[in-house]
This record gives C-alpha cells, sequence and structure tokens, in this order.
C-alpha cells in the first residue's frame, strides 16, 4: 500500500473543532453549518462525520439513527439527501448538509478533517459507498483536508478512491463498554494499532483517555503526527498536549 501525502502542518497548528464549534445554547448543533461557520470565524481547524444518504450522497452527520440529532427516527442511510435537507437539527434552523456544501462553506480557509462513519458495522471489509461518495465530492477541493476513520478497511478503501488525499486511523483503547457492538476478537484485533503501514495511513487520531498507551509513545518516535479526541476541559488539554500534536475539543475555547 502506497502512503498517503504527509498530514498538513495546518492541521497541527490551531486546535479542532470537534463536530465543529457546536453550542446547541447558541443555536449551533454538531455538524451543522452554523457550527462549521462559528469555527471558521475563531480560526479553529473543523473536524466532521461523514454517513451515507440513501441515493449514495455524502452526508455531515455523526450518528447512524436520526433519533437523537433530529426530531425524526429510524436510520439516516434510509433518506435520501433531499429528504435529510429538509430534516431540521436539533436546536438548529438547519437541515442536514452534504458534503459537497460544507465543501464550499469551508472553501480551505480553515483545516477539514473528516471521520467516515464504520458502514460494515464490525469494523470489516464491507464498504466502499460512502467512501466513494467522499472522494468524489472531495475530487478538486482546494484546501487542507484530511480523512481519516477507526475502520482500516475505510481507509484502504481512500488509498485507492483518492490516493492524494492525507488518511489516517481513528484509534482506540476499545474497552468493551464502550465498544458493546464490536466482538472481543474485533477490539483486541484492533488496539495494538496495526493497520498503519497497510492502509498508508500517516496519523492517527487516538482515544484522549489512553494517550499514554506505549503504542502511541511509539508512534510518535517514528515520527506520525498524534491527534487526540475529544477534549472538554482545559485540564485535559494541558494534559494531552504533552503527548498529542493537536488535539480536537468541544465545550469550552481552545
Amino acid at each position: 500500500m502506497t502512503s498517503a501525502p504527509d498530514l498538513p502542518d495546518a492541521f497541527l497548528g490551531r486546535p479542532i473543532a470537534h463536530r465543529a464549534l457546536h453550542d446547541v445554547t447558541a443555536g449551533r448543533p454538531e455538524n451543522s453549518r452554523a457550527a462549521i461557520r462559528a469555527a471558521i470565524a475563531a480560526g479553529y481547524g473543523v473536524e466532521i462525520d461523514l454517513q451515507l444518504a440513501a441515493c449514495g450522497t455524502a452526508m455531515v452527520f455523526h450518528d447512524y439513527d436520526l433519533r437523537r440529532l433530529t426530531d425524526a427516527s429510524g436510520p439516516i442511510r434510509q433518506r435520501t439527501a433531499a429528504e435529510l435537507a429538509d430534516l431540521p437539527l436539533k436546536h438548529g434552523d438547519e437541515g442536514i448538509p452534504t458534503l459537497d456544501e460544507v465543501l464550499e462553506i469551508v472553501a480551505g480557509q480553515v483545516p477539514l478533517l473528516m471521520e467516515i462513519k464504520d458502514q460494515d458495522g464490525q469494523m470489516g471489509p464491507r464498504v466502499g459507498l460512502l467512501e466513494h461518495a467522499a472522494a468524489t465530492a472531495l475530487a478538486g477541493y482546494d484546501g487542507p483536508a484530511a480523512i481519516m476513520s477507526f475502520n482500516p478497511s475505510s481507509v484502504q478503501a481512500m488509498a485507492e478512491l483518492a490516493p492524494d488525499l492525507p488518511r489516517g486511523l481513528v484509534t482506540s483503547a476499545f474497552a468493551p463498554e464502550h465498544w458493546p457492538t464490536l466482538s472481543e476478537e474485533t477490539r483486541a484485533a484492533l488496539r495494538p494499532i496495526p493497520n498503519l503501514m497497510a492502509t498508508g495511513a500517516r496519523f492517527v487520531s487516538h482515544e484522549a483517555a489512553d494517550l499514554a498507551n506505549p503504542r502511541i509513545a511509539e508512534l510518535k518516535a517514528a515520527g506520525i503526527p498524534i491527534l487526540c479526541w475529544t477534549i472538554r476541559t482545559p485540564a485535559e488539554e494541558a494534559r494531552a498536549r504533552s503527548i498529542a500534536d493537536n488535539i480536537t475539543f468541544e465545550g469550552y475555547t481552545a
């Protein structure tokens, strides 16, 4: 597997707003256009999540089900982009945006970090449609951008679909209580981050509470940039920055 380009230095400067600079008290739900515009105005990088619509469009949305973030329920994958555009996010007045729309808003002004949500269900090989939709939307995008996923198969798919796009792995301690839908076999296989070379990934975004993991120290010593998720207080940020090269944050001003 050919390595992707290195993660641009822009991702290692200003902090990255997790799911954009969201604040429901200000009418800015997570992954919303309003939250993205607020992050840009503050000069932060933007992290977003990608899910697939029924029509094959890459949508900017975190959950698999609509219930938590909208007044609807059911899988996001069962609705078209047009239907999702008309479905307001809770605590806001906008529908769910497409990746195309978000790319137009960001337009290279700040770094854009995109997480492809696992579509296989067990971090396995049944992927491709969302990766293709993301690669199509990103073709010709002019600005600092990088893609990542917990699923190594998604990262491998992006290596084929968008070889010039920096790519990384989202990594974790994979504690059973936090990953109950994954088999222990899968959790154990992912914990040591064995897929870095196979996927050609050039960075990791690791669970902040597990940054002291010796494997992270190995990767950092090898020159792999270390991002982390998700920082929620200045104290957490101070601890994370003793190891991580940059943070994704929410709930305070970093």
